[in-house]
């Protein structure tokens, strides 16, 4: 079947509403496409992205609500705290389990486009940090669809530029202020369909996974069990190699790169180390005030015992400070076991 390419999903992070405003501000308002856009927000954030995108004049922008008709010409951005799912026709907004620690998340946008819509997408990622949106690419290219990526030198925040460009042959390379252009000369085009694959049927059960499909929740889990736990949820996760690309995934459906899983741990194991400073901070107060009341009603050797107990959670506690001074990521490692010695010396 040979159709035109006329669907644009675009993903940014870190500085990417400069970024998308400016790219958009640059398409024609008569552009024979509809175009995606996901930012990552703050759950509890305001979106005035579409707001910005439609007084510099550009195509008409909006935070579409759930079932919003597909139409040629428009700008559909997703809203804080909801993923962006395209379907036939129509979009949805779900607030399925975070991927890569975002929602919305570029992902599930990209794969979703490519399922719906296969070789008559174009995915363009732009700034931002980690990889988020570099599996959503792959799954554009696997169904046929074109790959845009900014160059990583013209990024703002280089990371999901340069992460795609690793795992994904990119058809277009180039600065912010080319890739309009690109998308002008290459939206229209006549492209024909691909079959459905292995990899297409992966996709699809990761879409459904994002949708909060309870079929899709209760079925069995691709891959293996990888010996992780979520950061999240503290279930196990599963992995998958999704075109090449390690992912991960738990029963209820947060999913992981390799870099993302990482960020997600040291942020899971700074609030660890909080919880145990004040847990310690807490004790050590506690211990004292029993210590000053034995001393007070002349019971010398329970005071002793209270102040060394004070003493020693005390200690504990300044160890415990001290990385979180240096944070998570310099915590020192000794060969023959765990790593406080050289922090408390």
């Amino acid at each position: 079947m040979v159709e035109e390419r006329d669907i644009v999903v675009i993903g940014a992070s870190a500085g990417g509403v400069e970024a998308v405003a400016a790219l958009v501000e640059a398409l024609p308002r008569d552009l024979s496409a509809a175009v995606f856009i996901v930012v990552h927000f703050p759950p509890h954030s305001t979106s005035v992205l579409p707001r910005i995108i439609t007084r510099r004049g550009g195509m008409t922008a909006m935070h579409p609500e759930d079932g919003t008709p597909i139409e040629l010409g428009c700008v559909y951005v997703a809203p804080p705290d909801r993923h962006l799912i395209v379907e036939q026709g129509h979009v949805r907004l779900v607030r399925g389990p975070r991927e890569n620690g975002a929602r919305p998340a570029l992902d599930p946008l990209f794969r979703s486009a490519a399922r719906a819509y296969g070789a008559r997408v174009i995915g363009v990622v732009l700034t931002g940090n980690l990889d988020d949106g570099t599996a959503g690419l792959m799954a554009v290219k696997s169904a046929g669809g074109l790959a845009v990526v900014q160059h990583p030198d013209d990024a703002l925040y280089a990371g999901m530029p340069s992460s795609a460009l690793r795992h994904v042959q990119a058809d277009h390379v180039a600065p912010l202020g080319e890739i309009p252009a690109i998308l002008v000369q290459r939206v229209g085009e006549q492209v024909e369909q691909k079959g459905a694959g292995a990899v297409a049927r992966q996709q699809n059960r990761e879409v459904e996974v994002s949708e909060m499909n309870p079929a899709a929740l209760e079925a069995p889990r691709d891959g293996a069990p990888s010996g992780y736990v979520c950061p999240e949820c503290t279930g196990a996760l599963w992995e998958t190699d999704e075109g090449g690309l390690p992912r991960f995934r738990c029963r209820v459906g947060h999913a992981y790169s390799f870099e993302s899983l990482l960020a997600e741990q040291g942020s899971a194991m700074d609030a660890a180390l909080w919880a145990a400073y004040r847990a310690l901070e807490e004790r050590a107060a506690l211990t004292a005030r029993m210590g000053a009341r034995m001393k007070e009603r002349g019971q010398a050797s329970l005071a002793l015992r209270y102040q060394e107990q004070t003493t020693e959670t005390l200690q504990r506690a300044e160890l415990i400070r001290r990385v979180l001074l240096m944070g998570t990521n310099e915590i020192p490692v000794l060969e023959n076991g765990p790593a406080a010695q050289n922090v408390a010396d």
